[in-house]
């Protein structure tokens, strides 16, 4: 049992007081301004300190492709076959990534790891813990998190230069019209017949698991919404670059976007209108707005950094601490474990020097599941 004691504690959720955090095993115990502190917990003094919640990267490849591992450590996407919903982020997961390490001891506690964007589809995304162990299924926070799909350039390229299907965006809609269209009349009841493909597509096509759709310019991001409204299932926008253009109509939508990685280079077409100033338009006109690093394009470790920059470009402050807590939590399913500190939830706690969006600010302390992690070991 340990007390964080006579802290600055954000909870995100539940306002910002100065006050006490009680952890028994991996669980916040209690919570507040004045709590009762057992004598046999280990008191951690943090009197001027900034207690936040962990954050969480709501769209990365940390783990799945490694930093500085050229094509070894790169297992983010599958390029020979457009169509492979069946495939699962945590299979190509190295919990020894240096990205991980470098994570956690920047206050990111939590990622949730998704293939890559080179097929209409491309498997299951997967939510982790950054750190407590070296195998990678006991770092499962929840699985899967989502049905990476997309649109857009990326699918166009890598399979015209194979001289394969999808070689333009019609032909990519057309793919997955075709499959989920399969998925909906396949029933599963022939064993001769299994379809693991099939059989992956119907939590989307049931709502138990959201669509996770690549889209960088405003008509993909609107062709995937028309698929989406046809086989009535649920979604959320990946990368949203021209998000700022109909932001309106994705708020009357209550389509949900991961925003970003806004500091890297235009190095596409379709990122021409790349701007920290989207974050801030998304989420003045109401849509649920999480931030994103698509690690190794930027480092994990610049998280806070991203919500910084949208901030500077006019995002609210407390929308863009949202942003990298409780709304990627939201987004992603676990905001019942991470994502604000409330009672009942993980225990997983940062202790910093200064405002977490202020650059200057140095993480002191990161506690997973209630475990202080020894950052100077990893």
């Amino acid at each position: 049992m340990k007390a964080l004691v006579d802290g600055d504690i954000n909870t995100i959720t539940n306002g910002t007081f100065k006050g006490s955090i009680l952890i028994e095993d991996d669980k916040i115990a209690e919570i507040g301004k004045e709590i009762d502190v057992p004598d046999e917990a280990k008191i951690i003094d943090v009197k001027g300190k900034t207690i936040i919640p962990g954050l969480i990267e709501a769209h990365c490849h940390t783990g799945i492709h490694e930093e500085g591992e050229g094509w070894q450590g790169n297992d983010t996407n599958e390029m020979y076959d457009p169509i492979t919903p069946h495939l699962r982020a945590l299979d190509g997961i190295n919990p020894d990534d240096i990205g991980l390490k470098e994570a956690v001891k920047a206050g990111i506690t939590t990622v949730n790891v998704t293939p890559g964007s080179a097929n209409p589809i491309g498997g299951q995304s997967v939510a982790l813990k950054t750190a407590g162990s070296n195998i990678v299924d006991d770092l499962v926070l929840k699985e899967p998190t989502g049905m990476k799909m997309a649109f857009g350039e990326n699918p166009k390229r890598v399979y015209r230069e194979q001289d394969k299907l999808p070689s333009t965006r019609m032909t990519t809609a057309g793919l997955l019209r075709k499959t989920l269209s399969e998925s909906e009349n396949y029933d599963g009841d022939d064993e001769e017949k299994e379809n693991f493909k099939l059989q992956a597509l119907k939590p989307v096509l049931e709502k138990e698991l959201k669509a996770r759709i690549h889209a960088h310019r405003a008509d993909d991001m609107i062709s995937a919404i028309r698929i989406a409204e046809e086989f009535d299932f649920d979604m959320v926008l990946e990368h949203a670059t021209e998000g700022h253009k109909i932001a309106e109509f994705l708020a009357k939508r209550e389509v949900p976007a991961v925003v970003g990685p806004c500091l890297s280079s235009k190095s596409k077409r379709e990122n021409a209108a790349r701007t920290f100033e989207t974050p801030g338009v998304l989420s003045d006109k109401g849509v649920k707005v999480a931030l994103m690093t698509d690690s190794p394009v930027i480092p994990t470790k610049y998280l806070n950094l991203m919500a910084a920059y949208s901030v500077k470009e006019g995002m609210d402050e407390e929308e863009a601490l949202k942003a990298i807590t409780i709304y990627a939590a939201e987004i992603c399913g676990i905001d019942h474990r991470v994502g604000s500190l409330e009672k009942g939830k993980d225990a997983d706690i940062v202790v910093l020097d200064g405002d977490p969006l202020e650059i200057k600010s140095r993480v002191e302390k990161v506690f997973i599941e209630g475990d202080e992690i020894d950052t100077e070991d990893l």
